[in-house]
């Protein structure tokens, strides 16, 4: 740094500002810094700001499945705050499953990441107090931490979402309206399912209500068990964009009333087009990157819960006809 100085003829303060992004510096001076810095190849030494600053310049992500088109979405945006801000993001796959959530976590942590942004798989968050009272940001997305954890969140409307697809189902002429839905102790499922009952009202039927983790052979059961009833759905609401796919597969063709939560690629393109509640995954993650980023420039006050809305989205498919 002393050589560069010397050869653009400031001092060395001044190398340290232009190198670190800081104002003060005119414009003019600032050009002939990065001039002289590219003429003797010169490169920061990270290790030893690390050191300087207590800052690692790398934040952490954890998710449900990296596969998943909605999760996919949300890191992207993550990821592109995150270099925005000149830092590095490391990412990992929870499966739902809370204890690999923690030690994606505690790895991080062990890391030195200045910062973690959590899509929960668990409801006990209380390993996070130690790492919290240490200075680690932490902003929870799609879902909220365990009791006791009070951080940022950044959810969306899941309950009133789900009762705008249903009034939409019951609007088109609709009383008996299924719903399948992921496993309820997943809080967007339960919101969800809450949202769907509330809309309905006394025409609420819990046998017309299937919830589990979504595969083939599961909702095709459902399907048939839904349909055999004496008084079988005239339409579906489906909990999800995975729910909603594997839904409309086990239907073979089938023209059944449908409306999904969550939108999902060629969804526009299949015939009838898919109705759907729609969030916007990566609004939620540049949300949730940004209030970290907040946070890690030392702006205090209370913890924010930030509710982000959904739209619903006309294709079709929740606008055909009652059976008859």
């Amino acid at each position: 740094m002393k050589d560069v100085a010397s050869a653009a003829g400031v001092a060395l303060k001044t190398v340290s500002r232009v190198v670190n992004g800081e104002p003060g510096v005119h414009p003019e001076t600032a050009e002939r810094v990065r001039a002289a810095i590219d003429l003797l190849g010169y490169s920061r030494n990270e290790s030893a700001r690390v050191l300087r600053s207590g800052r690692t310049a790398t934040i952490g992500l954890v998710i449900e499945d990296v596969a998943d088109p909605f999760y996919a979405g949300l890191s992207r945006a993550v990821e592109d705050v995150v270099i925005e801000h000149g830092c590095l993001l490391l990412s990992g796959s929870s499966g739902e499953e809370p204890t690999r959530e923690r030690e994606l976590v505690e790895t991080f942590c062990a890391r030195r990441v200045d910062g973690i942004i959590v899509v929960p798989a668990g409801d006990d968050h209380t390993y996070l107090r130690a790492e919290l009272e240490a200075g680690t940001a932490v902003v929870f997305a799609d879902r909220p931490p365990g009791a006791g954890i009070d951080v940022d969140t950044v959810i969306v409307d899941n309950a009133g979402g789900a009762a705008r697809a249903v009034r939409h189902l019951r609007e088109h002429g609709h009383r008996r309206i299924a719903f399948l839905g992921d496993d309820p102790a997943i809080f967007t499922a339960a919101e969800r399912l809450r949202g769907y009952r509330e809309a309905l009202g006394e025409l609420y039927d819990p046998a017309l209500v299937s919830m589990r983790s979504p595969s083939p052979a599961g909702v095709r059961d459902d399907l048939d068990r839904l349909f055999a009833l004496d008084d079988p759905p005239t339409a579906l609401f489906t909990g999800n964009g995975r729910y909603t796919m594997t839904t409309l597969r086990a239907l073979r063709g089938r023209r059944v009333p449908l409306v999904g939560f969550d939108d999902f690629e060629l969804a526009d393109l299949m015939e009838p087009g898919v109705t759907v509640v729609a969030q916007d995954p990566a609004r939620m993650g540049k949300v949730a990157a940004e209030l970290l980023f907040h946070r890690l420039r030392g702006e205090g006050g209370p913890a924010e819960r930030v509710e982000l809305p959904v739209n619903l989205i006309v294709r079709g498919s929740g606008e055909l006809p009652t059976p008859r």
